[in-house]
């Protein structure tokens, strides 16, 4: 006989099952594309949909999710930017909102790989599995959470390490005309970084996908690939492609930045990661956001670029930060290039991006194509927090070695116009030229910071005065080499602290029984072809 159930008995039992049950509803707007092209989407009817929210696109012939970014938020609609095969998306396909903003897939297992804004491998070399997703937009750290730029980062460039140094946190910006070598000084950095616990990462916009593999090959030649995360938007892909690269840079630094080496939000105990960003270059990202605006009917400001332009600059290099203790130390040092127009440095983008940064490496044509290179103007270049950073006993060699060269290009500027110079001025002007040649430096062959010391201290001293100009360089290189062969507690000592009465000496002695070999072995050349 079955057992019956009396009212109670029922409610009781529909009230257990009602307290257990466990359901969570999932809501999204859905509604139409209205209007589609050149990598933008109109949608009506998605009435909550927020800025910089993430929407999701499907194709109604293909059935692929294309994602999109919510840009504008009319009364009637909203204008978003389409990522990944935008081609797919056409009128009267479904768009839903996501309740989530934009994010990318980041790993340790990214080292070595080319990846595009959204995370996704595009070097051939299979998939990347991912650990953590970071915001491409994230709120750069208060005055709080940061700490003074305290340690340095060497570019292994002579010229740059010694009158415009860069220090962990700092934005240094790299700015020139076309062709004057910008991309070379990003590349020796990454180069130097070798065995020194930096991450590196290069992001390429709007440029060629030949020069993105030749950059990619020149880093795996020189061992500099294992530390290294390429993001490439190409001149191929769409603009709000290059729109995001820099900002996805960004999050995958921030990635190794917040977190130690086991993955865990770094801190006092766990420290966090130190990164290098190089964005080539934001000119390019600007240009395409002004096209991505003018697409989005957005009004247009000066020189057609959108009201928010500095403030789309602003945002990303303030993320480049030296982190405190309490945060793990971790800092993101951030290398923006700027093209110029003709050594137009007034221009509006030159002049954002000067004044957001902390320092400029400006590039000068006429000194590239004069063979100085890099060809770095000490008039115009200058680093605001670097020199912080810098080595005592680089401090002490390279601290007159600025006013030095612009005496030098002033007196050679006057003496043009006459050839009656006293013993001091043609002295002077001797020694200007033989530090202005051993400031030259080859592409790919970085100094370690010892070395650069025992250069500049050698040139400092005169030892290069009674040279002839053509023996500059040779005689640099085979110094370096004779110091690394025999001396190189002595190129520790200079390394590790400021030079004393008993380095100096030591060095004096050392780089004069160098000098006297190096001049026995020239003059004995110079005699044989004399003879012959």
């Amino acid at each position: 006989m079955s057992e019956t159930l009396n009212a109670q008995d029922i409610a009781k039992k529909l009230q257990e099952q009602l307290t257990s049950l466990s359901a969570t509803v999932d809501t999204h707007e859905v509604s139409t594309v209205d209007e589609v092209g050149d990598g933008i989407a109109r949608v009506s009817g998605l009435k909550s949909a927020m800025a910089g929210e993430l929407l999701e696109f499907k194709s109604s012939d293909t059935g692929e999710t294309v994602f999109g970014l919510a840009q504008n938020l009319d009364r009637d609609e909203v204008g978003a930017v389409l990522f990944g095969a935008v081609d797919a998306i056409k009128e009267g396909d479904e768009c839903r909102t996501t309740g989530r903003i934009m994010d990318i897939p980041v790993s340790r297992a990214m080292l070595g790989r080319v990846v595009n804004p959204l995370g996704q491998p595009i070097d051939g070399l299979g998939d990347i599995v991912a650990t953590h997703r970071r915001p491409i937009e994230f709120k750069a750290p208060g005055v709080i959470d940061r700490t003074p730029v305290c340690e340095p980062v060497q570019t292994g460039l002579l010229a740059i390490d010694s009158m415009v140094p860069i220090g962990r946190g700092q934005r240094e910006l790299i700015i020139g005309d076309r062709k004057t070598g910008k991309t070379a000084i990003a590349i020796d950095a990454i180069l130097n970084q070798r065995g020194k616990g930096m991450v590196c990462i290069y992001v390429a916009i709007g440029q060629k996908a030949s020069t993105v593999a030749n950059i990619r090959e020149t880093l795996a030649e020189h061992g500099a690939l294992d530390y290294t995360i390429i993001v490439s938007a190409t001149a191929a892909d769409s603009a709000p492609m290059q729109y995001i690269a820099p900002m996805a840079g960004a999050a995958i630094g921030e990635f190794f930045m917040y977190n130690g080496e086991d993955g865990k939000p770094a801190s006092e105990t766990n420290p966090g990661g130190h990164v290098l960003v190089i964005y080539d270059d934001l000119s390019k990202q600007a240009v395409a956001y002004r096209q991505m605006s003018l697409t989005l009917h957005r009004p247009p400001g000066r020189e057609a670029y959108p009201g928010d332009i500095f403030y789309l600059h602003s945002r990303l290099l303030e993320r480049a930060v030296k982190m405190s203790k309490k945060n793990g130390y971790g800092s993101m040092t951030a290398l923006p290039i700027i093209e110029t127009q003709d050594g137009d440095v007034s221009a509006y983008i030159p002049t954002n991006v000067i004044s957001i940064t902390d320092g400029q490496i400006y590039l000068q044509s006429e000194l590239f194509f004069q063979g100085q290179r890099p060809a770095v103007d000490v008039g115009i270049s200058v680093s605001r927090v670097g020199g912080d950073a810098q080595t005592k006993a680089m401090k002490q060699v390279a601290g007159n070695l600025r006013l030095d060269l612009a005496s030098y290009q002033e007196l050679a500027g006057f003496t043009q116009f006459g050839s009656d110079l006293d013993e001091a001025t043609q002295k002077q002007l001797t020694h200007g030229a033989r530090m202005t040649e051993l400031l030259k430096q080859p592409r790919y062959k970085p100094f370690e910071v010892g070395e650069q010391i025992v250069a500049l201290f050698a040139g400092n001293e005169g030892f290069l005065d009674d040279l002839e100009i053509a023996d500059v360089l040779p005689f640099r290189a085979e110094l370096i080499e004779y110091m690394d062969n025999g001396f190189g507690s002595l190129l520790d000592k200079v390394r590790a602290k400021k030079i004393d009465d008993d380095s100096k000496a030591e060095l004096l002695r050392v780089i004069g029984d160098f000098k006297q070999q190096f001049m026995a072995k020239h003059h004995s050349d110079v005699s044989v072809s004399e003879e012959n």
